[in-house]
């Protein structure tokens, strides 16, 4: 067995900040919280450093060949590991003097490990071990303030979440039984020569459990209650960081292990084709903004699944997939920031003549807004041309037709919440927005830049995400 643990300094990092964090946070008195935020921060922090340290080296499987360090792998770390910072960042007012403050760190932490697990596991097991790590640690932050819509938000989770991880198990015994192992490397040459209903019955329960994480439909109705009934860090983090790991494990398992005797292709661009639509359907005439980025969220998704489609039939996916995800991180991350600033404004309608309040924030919030339409020149707007370049030069042309009517569609229902924010109260008066702080709104700021700056420099960008993926 090959166990490299110098090649897994950021999932240590992770692992040693949740322990010390746990322990601090036992300890430290209710105003000192905030430094359990800076250690997890700093154990981030060590693991980006460490991640961009071991850019660009040999794609190579560790422990028995169970876990990929691969293009894919790295990305991930470098996208969970930024987001979950933002995230923290995101906390430290949103959350004020919480008494259990230390705690959101600590499974923010343990998520964002079982996150970086998922998208770098070339085992069924330790895929299945991810999927627990990314998912128990989240139906504890659904409900962190236990309040009415948090419980019912972490009740709705955990069951939903519960049943497709069972489903998700059963998938594994079926691959397990006709593959004879749970590594992908062997099951590349063994599924071939297994019973083609049973390898296809087994591929469709696996697939539930992952898609379950992204917030694909038909499992994606979690998503509204939890993004609503969540602390507003919360929604932000379960609506971006969980996603990476599971689109990437998505990707590695029907690109590199499922045999080409499965039609995958056409079952991955349906639920693209649902998750779009009914996304952009559902978010229509929401007045909630939470709901609506809920909904957004969900379309989002279907839009990055092209890449899915196409994984063996274009060069261009993998990078569109790997780009496309890192700037919807930021930018959806942003549009929740501006959430977070303003507490008391829940419905659309709140945010009216916010630009003649607060002009700097309502230029975040249009940027975010625009930018998950995709519109120049933000990171997801090239990100869309990547994933709608690679479903053409895929085979999939229709289905990229599709996709931007969608993106058309829209714009609908993302302007309901942009042409208010910029219009002037009638009468000049309106309820005043009360900020949650500065550290809050700083928080915007840098996710914006950071989708502006990934949209700008994306030619740089996407030539280091082509790389090997490893089965």
């Amino acid at each position: 067995m090959n166990a490299k643990l110098t090649a897994l300094v950021p999932e240590l990092a992770l692992a040693a900040g949740a322990v010390l964090g746990l322990l601090a946070g036992s300890w430290l008195p209710r105003a000192k919280q905030w430094s359990v935020g800076v250690l997890a921060a700093l154990a981030c922090v060590v693991g980006l450093v460490a991640t961009a340290s071991s850019w660009g080296g040999v794609p190579e499987t560790v422990f028995g060949g169970s876990y990929a360090l691969d293009v894919t792998t790295h990305t991930s770390r470098l996208l969970v590991l930024s987001g979950t910072v933002l995230v923290i960042w995101l906390a430290g007012e949103s959350l004020g003097n919480h008494p259990r403050k230390a705690e959101f760190y600590v499974l923010s932490l343990l998520a964002a490990l079982g996150t970086i697990v998922l998208a770098g596991a070339t085992d069924l097991l330790l895929l299945v071990a991810g999927y627990l790590l990314a998912s128990i640690p989240l139906y504890a932050l659904a409900g962190f303030r236990k309040d009415a819509p948090g419980t019912e938000a972490s009740l709705k989770y955990y069951l939903l979440g519960a049943l497709l991880g069972v489903t998700m198990l059963t998938g594994v015994t079926l691959l397990y039984g006709v593959g004879r192992t749970t590594r992908y490397v062997v099951l590349v040459r063994t599924l071939p020569e297994a019973p083609h209903s049973i390898v296809a019955a087994g591929t469709v329960l696996l697939l539930a459990g992952l898609l379950f994480k992204i917030g694909a439909v038909p499992t994606h109705f979690w998503v509204p209650d939890v993004t609503e009934g969540a602390a507003a860090p919360v929604a932000a983090f379960v609506t971006t960081v969980p996603k990476v790991g599971g689109l990437v494990a998505v990707y590695r398992l029907v690109s590199e292990v499922v045999p080409p005797t499965v039609n995958w292709p056409s079952l991955i661009a349906v639920l693209a084709s649902a998750s779009m639509t009914l996304g952009n359907l559902a978010a229509f005439f929401q007045e909630s903004v939470r709901r609506l980025l809920a909904y957004s969220t969900i379309s989002q998704v279907g839009y990055i699944m092209l890449a899915v489609t196409v994984a063996t039939r274009s060069e261009l996916a993998l990078p569109a997939l790997l780009f496309y995800t890192g700037g919807y991180v930021v930018t959806n991350i942003a549009a929740f920031a501006v959430v977070s600033e303003f507490p008391g404004a829940t419905r659309i309608a709140d945010y009216r003549g916010m630009a003649r309040s607060h002009p700097a924030l309502a230029g975040v919030l249009v940027l975010s807004l625009l930018g998950l339409v995709g519109t120049p020149p933000t990171a997801v707007f090239l990100g869309k041309l990547e994933v709608f370049s690679a479903a053409v030069d895929g085979g999939y042309t229709w289905l990229a037709v599709l996709a931007v009517v969608n993106t058309v569609i829209s714009l609908f229902y993302y302007l309901r919440w942009m042409v208010p924010a910029l219009l002037a109260v009638p009468g000049g008066e309106h309820v005043p927005l009360v900020r949650a702080g500065r550290w809050t709104a700083a928080c915007a700021y840098t996710a914006a830049c950071g989708s502006l700056g990934l949209g700008l420099g994306g030619g740089l960008v996407l030539p280091g995400l082509t790389g090997t993926v490893l089965p």
